[in-house]
Order: structure tokens, then C-alpha cells, then sequence
């Protein structure tokens, strides 16, 4: 009578394939996610600026002249937060108590990486929005760039 032996389980290259099969899945996924993050981050950017865009259109069309700014403003802090009916156009909620708001949260970069949105007023008739791309998104190359009111350009 010859004895049988039957091994439930699996060997050890058996578990060691596997697990190297595993290991280079979730390191392919990890990268796809920090790719699809960056491209969100830009997306994001891009609706922020051209929401700014119409935000500052209405602006125009009441007061007949872009918001007044000697110097460079940055944008979404707590002091310009709110895009109002005001000469400095930016304020904070209680600064534009009474006034028409055309944008009642003014958006700030997302983070991490890209830089601080910024408003500046070129005469009465133009503005320059800058802003950075952290890739390549349509037709903007990755980098800084800048909105007015004639479009979006690389810097």
C-alpha cells in the first residue's frame, strides 16, 4: 500500500510571485493617483481663473472699470475673500456689507505646489490674474501665466 501524501497551501515561490505581482500593481497605482491629482490641481486653477474671469466682467459692466489695485493683491486671503461692489473690488465679508458681491468666495491656489493667485490692474480698461500650472493642460504650458481680460496666456 503506497501512502499518499497531499500538501494543502501553497509553496513559497508560490506567495513570493504573488506578492511581487501586488507590490508592482499598487506602485502603478500610486503613480497614476499622483498624476490624476496634479492634473485635478490644474484643472482647478484654470476654473478658478476664468470664474474670476466673469466675476470681474460683471464687475466692468456696472462700474466701467476693473477694480482698482496699485500693487499686486493676492487673492482668497482673508482680506480680499470677497469680490464686491467696492473701488479696491476686494474686501472681506463685512467690507462689502451693503454692496453688490459678484463673487462671494474668491478662490485661492490649491496646495500643495502652483503659487498664490494674484490681481493686478493694468489702467481702468485691463487686469492681469497670475497664476501657475504645475503640467502641460491645453493649450497652456506647465508654468506661470496669466489671465485678462483678453484670455489666458504662458507668461
Amino acid at each position: 500500500m503506497q501512502i499518499k501524501h497531499k500538501y494543502k497551501g501553497f509553496t513559497l515561490i508560490e506567495l513570493l510571485v504573488v506578492i511581487a505581482i501586488i507590490g508592482l500593481l499598487s506602485t502603478m497605482a500610486v503613480v497614476a493617483l499622483n498624476n490624476a491629482r496634479v492634473k485635478s490641481r490644474d484643472a482647478k486653477r484654470i476654473s478658478d481663473i476664468k470664474q474670476m474671469q466673469t466675476a470681474l466682467e460683471l464687475y466692468f459692466a456696472d462700474n466701467d472699470n476693473y477694480p482698482v489695485a496699485a500693487s499686486a493683491v493676492t487673492l482668497g486671503a482673508t482680506t480680499t475673500g470677497v469680490l464686491c461692489n467696492i473701488a479696491a473690488g476686494f474686501g472681506n465679508a463685512t467690507g462689502c456689507a451693503g454692496e453688490t458681491i459678484y463673487m462671494g468666495k474668491v478662490p485661492a491656489n490649491p496646495t500643495p505646489n502652483g503659487a498664490a493667485y494674484t490681481y493686478l490692474a493694468v489702467g481702468t480698461d485691463d487686469y492681469a490674474l497670475t497664476f501657475t500650472l504645475e503640467e502641460k493642460t491645453g493649450e497652456l504650458a506647465a508654468g506661470a501665466a496669466t489671465a485678462s481680460a483678453t484670455g489666458i496666456v504662458n507668461d
